[in-house]
C-alpha cells in the first residue's frame, strides 16, 4: 500500500513539475489569447482548489480525527504560511506577461526571489500530493489535479517575470524546471514522514486545505474581478462552477 501510494505520489509530482515548461506557450501565442486563457483557466484552478480543500481534504481530516481545535488551526495556519509567501516574494503570479515583462530586463533578484519563492511554495505542493495519496487514491488524484490546474497560470507569470527579470528564454525555462522539482523532494519528505508517522498526513491535510483556500480567495479570484465584461464574467463564472465539478465527480467516484 505505502509503496502503490510512493509511486503515484512522485508520478504525480513530475507530471506537476513538467508545467513548468508551459510558459513556452509565451512565445507561441499572442498577448491577448494568453489573457483570455489564464483568466478562464484562473476560475478553472479556484473552483478545483475550493473543491479539493472542502469536498476531500478536510472531510478526510474531520472523518479520522474529527474537527478539533487543532484541525482549525491548521487551516489558519496555511492561510498564514501562504500568505506570508506570497507577501515575501511579492508575487504577481497570475497576470499574463506583458510586452513588457517580455523585452524589458530588470535587476536579475527579481528572478531570483521568484524562483526561491516558488520553489518553496512546490515543495509544499509535493508534501500535500504525497499526504493525499497516503490517504486514499481519489484523494491523491484530486489534490494532483487541483495543483495541476493552479500551477499552469502560475508558471507561465513566472516564466514571464524570469525573461522580465534579464534570464535567456533558454534560462527562464531551465531555472523555472529545476525551481519546479522542489515538488519531487516534497513528495519524497512526505511518503517518509508519513510512512514513519501514521498520523502526519492528517496534519498535512488541513494545512494544505488551509494554503488552497488562500490561493482561491486572495490570490485568483481578485483577478477574475479585473475583467469584468458579461461575456468574459460568463465564461470565468462557467469555469469556477466546473472545476467544483471536477470535484464533485472525484468524490462520486471514490
Amino acid at each position: 500500500m505505502i509503496l502503490t501510494s510512493a509511486l503515484y505520489a512522485i508520478l504525480s509530482v513530475i507530471i506537476v513539475s513538467l508545467v513548468s515548461l508551459a510558459g513556452v506557450i509565451t512565445l507561441l501565442w499572442g498577448e491577448k489569447k494568453i489573457h483570455k486563457f489564464l483568466l478562464v483557466l484562473v476560475g478553472l484552478s479556484a473552483g478545483t482548489l475550493l473543491g479539493d480543500a472542502f469536498l476531500h481534504l478536510l472531510p478526510e481530516t474531520a472523518e479520522t480525527s474529527g474537527f478539533t481545535l487543532i484541525v482549525s488551526l491548521l487551516v489558519l495556519a496555511g492561510i498564514l504560511v501562504f500568505f506570508i509567501l506570497e507577501k515575501s516574494i511579492h508575487a504577481h503570479h497570475f497576470e499574463a506577461p506583458s510586452k513588457q515583462h517580455l523585452h524589458h530586463p530588470k535587476k536579475s533578484h527579481v528572478g531570483s526571489l521568484v524562483l526561491f519563492g516558488d520553489g518553496l511554495h512546490n515543495f509544499m505542493d509535493g508534501l500535500a500530493i504525497a499526504a493525499a495519496y497516503l490517504i486514499n487514491f481519489e484523494v491523491g488524484i484530486a489534490t494532483t489535479l487541483a495543483v495541476f490546474l493552479h500551477e499552469i497560470p502560475q508558471e507561465i507569470a513566472d516564466f514571464g517575470v524570469l525573461l522580465y527579470a534579464g534570464f535567456s528564454k533558454g534560462k527562464a525555462l531551465f531555472y523555472n524546471f529545476v525551481s519546479a522539482l522542489a515538488a519531487v523532494a516534497g513528495a519524497v519528505v512526505g511518503l517518509i514522514v508519513g510512512k514513519n508517522i501514521e498520523s502526519a498526513a492528517l496534519y498535512i491535510l488541513p494545512f494544505t486545505a488551509g494554503g488552497f483556500i488562500y490561493i482561491a480567495c486572495a490570490s485568483l479570484i481578485p483577478e477574475l474581478h479585473k475583467e469584468c465584461g458579461w461575456k468574459e464574467s460568463l465564461w470565468q463564472i462557467l469555469a469556477f462552477v466546473a472545476g467544483i465539478g471536477l470535484m464533485v465527480v472525484l468524490l462520486l467516484l471514490e
